[in-house]
């Protein structure tokens, strides 16, 4: 009895032997990666033929209408032997090509008639969708296909383009790959209020889902280089573009959120006109809705610490209170100043909510929010809101004299 049993066990070892082999043999279906196209960058505008493609279609055409170019950029096996031979060379660590259509999955295809490469999505980092069409179509159908698609990792980064999309996938510096550097920009938000929280395709999804206006980050492209420079404003009911937030309305905006993680407000002295900069360490925002009857309003509570970082005032001195309060004074001035802009351009030009007034009140008074949801963003342009803006110096650095 207890030989059978050694059999037993000892059959089963071998076939368990068996099976582990052929799970260290690697993906039998997997594709080498000399032989894919490595998809980190993808652009979306009006469709604009390339010269390549009218030449193609004058010589033959597939039948479909032309409402989208789709650029895309490639990390190719070639490119990036040719890179790595040539070093410092002005030669590109990537490859744009454009396909004009009317579907994106098909036009992703369509580079298959062109390249005898494959194209991966795994490692795609960022889409630009220009201002034009996410003006023309919803943002709804423009990223369909990425959300159905299992490839595309739904971390990917969604901007918005003032101008040309693909013009953000370009680059004047060697070696650098303009998709790489975009996905990068957005940890620098430490440094600035002016680089919103970065809106993956999950959270664009979501954010669709929800039927509320939101932002995207706005990208501008000159010559080659790329710059962050305010948000595009998207409309729950259509999700479609309705215009912009400039930079300064940016800032106003993150005061509101409290979301940012550092930056500067940069006022004057108003006896001197001299400058003086209060950078930011710290901050929050608690938004407060107050209803009585059918009238809603709210009271934003807005605090700060940071620290006198650059000052002109010659006659200033940091070390004393009496001037520390005033350089305080001067700088809670131009936070409710931006803050105030940004309400009113949300309220009196685009009539839409992005700041969250309404996720708060959905919060704090679900029933009222359940009465208001459906036409919140024309309820909000009428809302009266308060501001209370405190910030403290806790630094000032070594610059100045005790007396």
């Amino acid at each position: 009895m207890r030989q059978a049993s050694n059999h037993v066990r000892f059959f089963l070892s071998v076939l368990l032997s068996v099976f582990l082999l052929f799970s260290l043999a690697g993906c039998w279906s997997s594709h080498e990666i000399e032989e894919r196209s490595l998809g980190v960058g993808m652009a979306l505008d009006k469709a604009n033929k390339s010269m390549t493609e009218k030449e193609f279609d004058e010589q033959e055409e597939y039948p479909k209408r032309n409402l989208i170019t789709s650029t895309y950029q490639l990390i190719t096996p070639q490119v990036a032997s040719s890179t790595t031979v040539q070093g410092g060379s002005q030669q590109k660590a990537y490859v744009n090509m454009a396909e004009t259509g009317d579907s994106i999955h098909q036009m992703t295809r369509e580079l298959s008639l062109r390249r005898e490469t494959s194209i991966a999505s795994q490692h795609l980092k960022v889409i630009i969708i220009g201002e034009a069409l996410a003006r023309t179509y919803s943002l709804g159908k423009l990223v369909n296909e990425f959300l159905r698609d299992n490839e595309i990792r739904p971390s990917c980064l969604v901007l918005i383009s003032k101008g040309r999309a693909r013009d953000g996938l370009e680059s004047k510096t060697a070696g650098e790959i303009p998709a790489f550097r975009l996905a990068g920009m957005v940890e620098n938000a430490y440094r600035t209020t002016r680089i919103l929280p970065p809106t993956s395709l999950i959270k664009l999804e979501s954010n669709i889902e929800s039927g509320t206006s939101f932002l995207l980050q706005n990208v501008l492209s000159a010559n080659g280089e790329i710059k962050f420079a305010g948000a595009a404003i998207i409309k729950g009911k259509t999700n479609k573009m309705i215009g912009f937030l400039n930079e300064e309305e940016l800032d106003g905006l993150t005061w509101i959120t409290g979301k940012g993680k550092g930056g500067l407000v940069k006022s004057f002295d108003k006896k001197t006109g001299q400058l003086i900069v209060y950078e930011i360490q710290s901050m929050k925002s608690h938004i407060e809705p107050y209803v009585k009857g059918n009238s809603i309003s709210f009271n934003v509570h807005i605090e700060s610490e940071g620290r006198l970082s650059e000052n002109w005032v010659v006659s200033g001195n940091p070390f004393k209170n009496q001037f520390l309060q005033k350089v305080q004074k001067n700088s809670e001035k131009k936070v409710e100043h931006l803050v105030k802009n940004t309400v009113e351009k949300m309220q009196k030009e685009y009539k839409v909510d992005v700041a969250g007034f309404g996720n708060q009140l959905r919060i704090k008074r679900p029933r009222v929010w359940m009465r208001v949801k459906d036409n919140w963003d024309q309820t909000f342009s009428e809302v009266p809101i308060n501001y209370d803006v405190k910030l403290m110096i806790k630094d000032y650095g070594t610059s100045g004299s005790k007396k």
